[in-house]
C-alpha cells in the first residue's frame, strides 16, 4: 500500500464490529477502506491441534521495534479479580466463540442505555445479522443417529426437573446453504459447498472444536461472510499482522496535530510482526479492536501519548464480564458426551428473558470441548484426584476377572481382548461429565485504566456476588440431578485466587447522549462517533453500556450495522451486495 494514499476509512480490528464496518464502508467506498488486524489469517485446516502447536498458539505483546515472538490465536489476560480470554486473528472473536446468536432481552436496554437504543430499534439489524451469519438451531436428528447430541437431552431433562425450559439456541454453524436460507434440509455431514457469499464451507462434522478454531470451516466465522464479501466483492484492503499503536488527528495542512478535532482526517500508526513501523492516512477511523484492545488504544492515545486529549473522561468506565461463569460437573450417572456436536446447542433461562424482581438474571448453556481434549482430561484425572487411581485399578481388575479370567477357564476366547478394552475405555470421566456455561447480568462496574503503560482492570467483584452465588447454586443442583461425584466452579474461583473469567469483555466506551454519560454518541448523524472528534468511531463490545446477559455477538453485530448505516447512508441487507446471495 502507498503510505501517502488518503483513504476514506481505516478499520482497526476484524471482530463482530470491525467486520461489519469494513464490509459496509467498503460497499460505500470500494477500494478505499483499509482494515488492520493484529492477528493472522487462518485458512482451512490451520488451527492448532497438537500440544506442540498449542504451545505456540498464544498471543504475547512485543516490545516496540522488536519482532513478535508469539502471535497465536488466544490472548489470555490476568487482571484484578478478573481474567479474560480473547482472540487475535482475521475474524476476531468469531474464531473462538460458541456460535450462539441471541438478541438481548428488551429490559436490558432500560439500564444505562441511551433512549435511542432498544430492542425495537435494533430488531431490523438483528434480523440482517442473523441472515448473514446463518444462525439457526442444530438440525433435528430425524432418524440420523449422527445428529443425536446426548447432552442436549440431559440439559432438557434437568430444566424440567429444575422448573425451567430448555430451548434450542440459534447457532452460526454451516449445515448447508439451503438450510441457512430455510429452503431445504441440512447438507449431509461433512459435505462441502459454497455459501451464499462464495466461500467454501463444510457441513458441520459435530467434532466439538468450535471454540479452538474450526478446521473444516463449518463455523460461520466472519472471514467467511462479512470479511469475505468486503475483500472479494468490494475491494477492501486487509493487512494482517498489523497492530495499531497510535491515532493522531490531522490539521488543515495535513500535519499531525493533537489539538485538531479530526475534521481533516487522521494518521494511524501501526507495526507489523517484524516490529517495522508503518502508517496510513484516512478521512475517518473506526476502532473495533475488541473491548480490551479498544480501551487500551484509546487510553494510551489520551493519557500516555496525548494525541486524543478530547476523549471523554468516562473512557474505561462501566466494564462488564457479561456475567460469564464456566463450571464443571464430573462423574455423573448419565451419559453427557461433551465432546460431540457444536459447542452450544441449547440454553435454560433463569429470569433473563422474563426477569423476577430482586432475583439475579442469568442463563445456563450446555457446553462442549473438543474430542481430542477428552484424552487429556482422562490423563490428568489421576493427578487431580489420587483416589481415582485406586478406584480405577479396582475397576480394571474387576473387569479383568469378568471379561478375561472367566473366559479363560470357559474356553471362550473369541473377542475377549476386544471386550476387555471396550469395557475399560467406557469408564472415562469425560463421557459422563458436563460443562456448564453461565452468563448473566453483572453489575458492569469495572474500571479500565493504564498502569505502567499497560491496560489494568479494577473489578469490584462483591457487587456481582449475588449473581455468581445463584449460578453456583444452580451448578450444585445440576450435580445432584446427575448424581455426580463433584461440582467444580470455574478453576480460578477457589480461595485464595477467587477470580472471575470472561470470554465476553464489554464496556468502557459506552454509547450515550452526552460526554458526561459515555464515550461515543447515540444520536442520529453521529452514531458511534467519539465525543470531541469528527470521523473517529468505535464499533465493538466496548460501546455496550451494560452486559446483556446473553451471548453478546448478536448485539455487537446489530449495533455495528446501525452505526454503519448512519455513516454510509446505505440501507443494509443480508446479501452484503453479493449478486445472487
Amino acid at each position: 500500500m502507498t503510505q501517502k494514499r488518503f483513504l476514506e476509512a481505516i478499520i482497526v480490528g476484524s471482530g463482530f464490529g470491525g467486520a461489519v464496518m469494513c464490509c459496509r464502508l467498503a460497499t460505500r467506498w470500494p477500494g478505499k477502506v483499509l482494515l488492520l488486524e493484529r492477528g493472522k489469517r487462518y485458512p482451512k485446516g490451520s488451527f492448532a491441534r497438537s500440544p506442540h502447536d498449542f504451545a505456540n498458539n498464544l498471543w504475547a505483546d512485543a516490545e516496540p521495534g522488536q519482532p513478535r515472538k508469539l502471535n497465536g490465536l488466544f490472548d489470555i489476560r490476568n487482571y484484578h479479580r478478573m481474567d479474560a480470554v480473547v482472540s487475535a486473528g482475521l475474524g476476531g472473536g468469531s474464531l473462538i466463540y460458541a456460535n450462539v446468536f441471541m438478541p438481548a432481552p428488551d429490559w436490558v436496554f432500560g439500564e444505562r442505555w441511551p433512549a435511542q437504543i432498544n430492542l425495537s430499534t435494533l430488531a431490523p439489524y438483528y434480523r440482517i445479522a442473523q441472515g448473514v451469519l446463518g444462525a439457526r438451531p442444530v438440525p433435528p436428528a430425524q432418524g440420523d443417529v449422527r445428529r443425536t447430541i446426548q447432552r442436549t437431552g440431559l440439559y432438557a431433562d434437568f430444566a424440567q426437573a429444575d422448573g425451567g425450559t430448555s430451548r434450542a439456541a440459534d447457532i452460526c454453524v454451516f449445515f448447508g446453504k439451503g438450510y441457512a436460507n430455510r429452503q431445504s434440509g441440512p447438507l449431509p455431514i461433512g459435505e462441502q459447498e459454497r455459501n451464499r457469499f462464495g466461500a467454501l464451507q463444510t457441513s458441520c462434522t459435530y467434532c466439538g472444536e468450535c471454540d479452538v478454531g474450526c478446521n473444516v470451516h463449518a463455523k460461520n466465522t466472519l472471514d467467511l461472510n462479512y470479511l469475505y464479501a468486503a475483500e472479494k466483492q468490494h475491494g477492501a484492503l486487509v493487512e494482517t499482522g498489523s497492530e495499531v499503536t497510535c491515532i493522531t488527528p490531522l490539521n488543515e495542512a495535513g500535519d499531525t496535530d493533537s489539538t485538531a478535532d479530526g475534521r481533516h482526517g487522521y494518521r494511524v500508526d501501526y507495526r507489523d510482526d517484524a516490529g517495522t513501523a508503518r502508517h496510513a492516512l484516512a478521512r475517518r477511523v473506526v476502532v473495533s479492536a475488541g473491548t480490551l484492545g479498544t480501551n487500551e488504544l484509546l487510553l494510551r492515545c489520551r493519557d500516555a501519548l496525548g494525541t486524543l486529549p478530547r476523549l471523554s473522561q468516562r473512557l474505561g468506565q462501566g466494564f462488564s464480564g457479561n456475567g460469564d461463569f464456566l463450571s464443571f460437573v464430573t462423574g455423573g450417572e448419565r451419559d453427557a458426551d461433551p465432546n460431540y456436536g457444536p459447542v452450544i446447542t441449547q440454553y435454560i433461562d433463569y429470569g433473563l428473558q422474563q426477569p423476577q424482581p430482586g432475583q439475579p438474571a442469568f442463563m445456563l448453556e450446555d457446553a462442549a470441548y473438543p474430542a481430542f481434549a477428552a484424552w487429556y482430561v482422562e490423563g490428568l484425572r489421576p493427578a487431580a484426584s489420587p483416589g481415582y487411581v485406586f478406584s480405577r485399578i479396582a475397576r480394571t481388575l474387576k473387569i479383568f476377572k469378568q471379561r478375561w479370567v472367566d473366559q479363560l477357564f470357559s474356553g471362550k476366547w473369541s473377542g475377549s481382548v476386544v471386550a476387555y478394552a471396550n469395557a475399560v475405555l467406557q469408564g472415562d470421566v469425560s463421557y459422563r461429565s458436563s460443562v456448564l456455561l453461565f452468563m448473566g447480568q453483572d453489575a458492569a462496574d469495572g474500571t479500565l485504566s493504564l498502569k505502567r503503560g499497560r491496560l489494568a482492570l479494577d473489578w469490584p467483584q462483591t457487587t456481582s456476588r449475588p449473581l455468581y452465588d445463584a449460578m453456583v447454586a444452580c451448578g450444585e443442583r445440576f450435580k445432584q440431578f446427575t448424581r455426580a461425584t463433584s461440582y467444580i466452579p470455574q478453576p480460578t474461583w477457589a480461595w485464595p485466587v477467587r477470580n472471575n473469567i470472561t470470554v465476553h469483555p464489554l464496556g468502557g466506551c459506552a454509547l450515550a447522549e452526552k460526554p458526561a454519560q459515555g464515550v461515543v454518541s447515540s444520536l442520529p448523524g453521529v452514531r458511534g462517533q467519539a465525543f470531541g472528534y469528527h470521523g473517529l468511531y468505535v464499533a465493538d463490545g466496548s460501546i455496550l453500556p451494560t452486559g446483556v446477559g446473553a451471548n453478546p455477538s448478536a448485539t455487537i453485530t446489530a449495533l455495528a450495522e446501525w452505526i454503519a448505516e448512519d455513516i454510509t447512508g446505505l440501507a443494509p441487507d443480508d446479501t452484503l451486495g453479493v449478486p445472487h446471495a
